[in-house]
C-alpha cells in the first residue's frame, strides 16, 4: 500500500497510522536524504526480525537506527564531547556514524557486536516518522536483492567475517528510484512515497567508536571535510 504525501506537510493521520503499524511489527518504506529505506520500530523483536530476513544482510553495520536529534544518540549509544561536536557539524546529513553501544540498546537489538550505526537523514520523512512513533526506527537500505525475483537468482554468499574489512559501496542499480518500485519487496505494509524520485546514492559510514574517526564505506557525506 503506497500513501503519497506532501514531505513539507505530511499529513498527521498517515504519520500516526505509520507509527501503529511500526509499534506492530510491521514494515515500513520510506525515502531518506540518500535513498529508499525499510524500516521498522527499534523496540519491535517482531519488525526486527522480519527487517533482517528480508535484507539479506550479516553485517550488522548495514543496519542504522535513524533519529530525529542528536539528543537520542546519548540514550543509545557512549557520546562523549568530541564525537557530539563532530557529529553535531555533519547532521542532519548523509552520514552514518558508528559508536559503541550502551547495553540497553545491545539487549533490545539483540546485537552482536557493541557498536551500532545511528544518523539523522536530512529529509522530512523519516524525521517526523521517528518523532510519532516516539523512538528511533530500525532501518536498511532498500535494495533490488529483497525482491523475490533477484534473490531467487542469486547464490547465497558463505558467511564472511568482516569485523575488520570496510563495507563496499551498493551498486547504483541494486537501488530504487521510486517508491512504487519498493512495492515488489514482500512484506512491506506500507510505503510513504512523496511522488519524487530518490538519487541512486548511499551514505557515508563513518566509525567514531575508537580514538580516531574510521571511513567504513564513502558515499554522498564527503570525508574528509
Amino acid at each position: 500500500m503506497i500513501e503519497y504525501i506532501v514531505p513539507t506537510n505530511i499529513d498527521r493521520r498517515i504519520l500516526v497510522r505509520a507509527a501503529g503499524l511500526l509499534r506492530d511489527g510491521r514494515l515500513i518504506g520510506i525515502p531518506s536524504d540518500t535513498s529508499w529505506v525499510v524500516v521498522c520500530s527499534m523496540h519491535s523483536q517482531k519488525g526486527i526480525d522480519k527487517l533482517r530476513k528480508i535484507s539479506g544482510e550479516r553485517d550488522e553495520r548495514h543496519f542504522t537506527l535513524l533519529c530525529s536529534d542528536i539528543s537520542q544518540f546519548a540514550d543509545l549509544c557512549s557520546i562523549d564531547n568530541t564525537r557530539f561536536r563532530l557529529i553535531k557539524r555533519l547532521s542532519p546529513g548523509p552520514y552514518v556514524f558508528i559508536l559503541k553501544t550502551l547495553l540497553g540498546t545491545e539487549k533490545t537489538l539483540n546485537l552482536r557486536r557493541g557498536e551500532i550505526g545511528v544518523r539523522i537523514p536530512d529529509h522530512p520523512v523519516p524525521v517526523e516518522l521517528v518523532r510519532a512513533l516516539g523512538s528511533p526506527l530500525y532501518s536498511v537500505t532498500a535494495k533490488k536483492a529483497m525482491t523475490p525475483a533477484e534473490s531467487n537468482s542469486r547464490d547465497t554468499p558463505a558467511p564472511e567475517d568482516t569485523a575488520d574489512a570496510g563495507l563496499p559501496p551498493i551498486p547504483e542499480e541494486e537501488l530504487f528510484a521510486g517508491g512504487w518500485e519498493l512495492e515488489a519487496i514482500e512484506g512491506l505494509d506500507l510505503i510513504l512515497d512523496t511522488g519524487d524520485e530518490r538519487p541512486l546514492i548511499f551514505s557515508t559510514i563513518l566509525d567514531v567508536s575508537g580514538n580516531e574517526v574510521l571511513p567504513i564505506r564513502l558515499g554522498a557525506g564527503l570525508w574528509p571535510v
